[in-house]
């Protein structure tokens, strides 16, 4: 039975996922700014600790932070026609300023490759200057007419890096490793997700890129969630903007560059693979409160005694469990429990006069509701405890998405078992069809090929619709 406030998955799987954002407080609808939302401090958290684990990861192999103006002179976007004709449609335009009308309007950016590839052609002189590897920590507009917080808005954070290279192989080695060494890492060790790495079909891709590669999620009502793409985008913006570099011979090159991107739409991922019907359930590594203490007392004397003690007990705390003692007065223990279920902390800690007498506490884990989630442990040894159980939590979440992404999962050999298996899932089967069988089938099913994997079993298959000879298998489903 869902909480008061929630809708119950089962019911209603979009108006659940909306009733999460807004009882645990993740974020608010900004009705002044069509299509953007607000990012409640419970919410920005969130994805500070999502900022903070991949801003680290990236910076680890050797890329730098930087950061390149919002606006971007709209014939910089006419450049790459394959680039302007993907996002002609959500582009935002600035054509007035200081109550005059600008000589050449300014495109609020929908992505950075085009002004970045404008300053990139001014550095780059020699091989000397390659590879430039830089990141930058943006927000985007893209003016979405369907919105949903966090997975679909119109403006959103991200990270974008964009590098150049001497060679095709170095742009494709630069690519492949942030997907798997950085993004699937990411996703599949901190946010306990499961995905797919993948090659994205020409009608899929990136606009202007040679090849997409991406990540693909299984949310909980078996459609896939993009969480990730990394773009060999080939020379296609290096020629349009003339990033050339003097090599070795002393000959000049067009150079060859790429880009890659998350996005808050992770929050969303997050929310809708570990989430149930109390509420946010967060993984305790990218928790901003890890652990609740809540204390109980009735009087001024309980008080007193309970508070000593749970200052002593989280005296060791800091700098090993993020951590928040409820001390509102106001309002009853009961409440304070639900609203911490609510908002998803993986461990909560009861403390209560009976406890302090006994030397222990009452302890309950977020992943596991109700009275087999909780247990009453000594106070010693508590740190040591928490610290293991919160692992606990994160092991047994990605445990869960593994066998929820198996289990939805159907290796089909007919076009009408594809469909079938989409209805609750992905549909994983062998593919030789062309950019109009892709279309056919997003008409008929609304599926699409969300990537042709990157670990791929080898021989020959027939493919499921055009009954070809077919050597590689995709991933057919349903998306957001």
């Amino acid at each position: 039975m869902a909480k008061d406030g929630i809708t119950a998955r089962s019911k209603d799987y979009s108006q659940w996922y909306l009733d999460i954002v807004r009882e645990a407080d993740l974020a608010d609808y900004a009705e002044v700014v069509r299509g953007c939302i607000v990012f409640k401090p419970t919410g920005y958290a969130i994805w500070e600790g999502i900022q903070s684990g991949l801003d680290a990861r990236i910076k680890e192999t050797g890329h730098v932070n930087a950061y390149f103006p919002l606006l971007i002179p709209k014939s910089f976007l006419m450049k790459e026609a394959e680039h302007v004709e993907g996002f002609a449609p959500e582009v935002a335009e600035v054509t007035h300023a200081s109550g005059e009308e600008l000589t050449e309007p300014y495109v609020i950016r929908p992505t950075s490759e085009t002004i970045i590839g404008y300053f990139y052609a001014k550095w780059v002189r020699s091989y000397r200057d390659l590879p430039i590897l830089i990141n930058q920590w943006a927000n985007v507009m893209r003016w979405e007419m369907r919105t949903r917080p966090f997975l679909r808005t119109a403006e959103f954070l991200w990270q974008e890096g964009h590098t150049v290279h001497a060679t095709e192989q170095e742009a494709e080695e630069e690519t492949l490793m942030i997907l798997n060494d950085v993004y699937a890492d990411f996703v599949e060790k901190e946010m306990a997700l499961p995905v797919f790495r993948g090659l994205k079909t020409d009608s899929e891709k990136f606009p202007g890129a040679l090849r997409t590669y991406c990540i693909e999620a299984m949310m909980q009502d078996g459609r896939a969630l993009q969480a990730g793409t990394s773009h060999n985008l080939g020379q296609n913006f290096a020629k349009a903007f003339e990033i050339q570099f003097t090599d070795q011979s002393n000959t000049v090159q067009t150079a060859w560059t790429s880009s890659w991107g998350v996005s808050t739409r992770l929050i969303g991922a997050l929310i809708m693979a570990h989430s149930d019907d109390d509420g946010l359930v967060i993984p305790p590594r990218l928790a901003p409160i890890q652990t609740v203490v809540v204390p109980i007392y009735k009087n001024d004397a309980e008080k007193a005694v309970v508070m000593e003690a749970v200052a002593r007990i989280t005296a060791e705390w800091k700098g090993k469990i993020r951590f928040k003692i409820d001390t509102r007065d106001h309002l009853s223990p009961g409440f304070k429990f639900n609203e911490w279920e609510v908002k998803g902390v993986p461990v909560r800690i009861e403390v209560g006069p009976k406890d302090v007498e006994k030397g222990s506490v009452a302890m309950a884990r977020r992943d596991v509701p109700g009275r087999e989630g909780k247990s009453f442990v000594p106070q010693e040894g508590l740190t040591e405890r928490i610290v293991a159980l919160l692992e606990e939590i994160q092991a047994a979440l990605y445990q869960r998405a593994v066998a929820f992404k198996e289990s939805h999962t159907r290796s089909v050999s007919t076009y009408a078992e594809l469909k079938e298996a989409i209805e609750t899932g992905f549909a994983y089967c062998w593919w030789a069809g062309d950019g109009d069988d892709e279309k056919r089938i997003k008409e008929e099913t609304r599926a699409t090929i969300r990537c042709i994997p990157l670990d791929q079993p080898g021989g020959t298959g027939t493919c499921v619709y055009t009954g070809k000879s077919a050597t590689k298998m995709v991933v057919f489903a349903r998306s957001y």
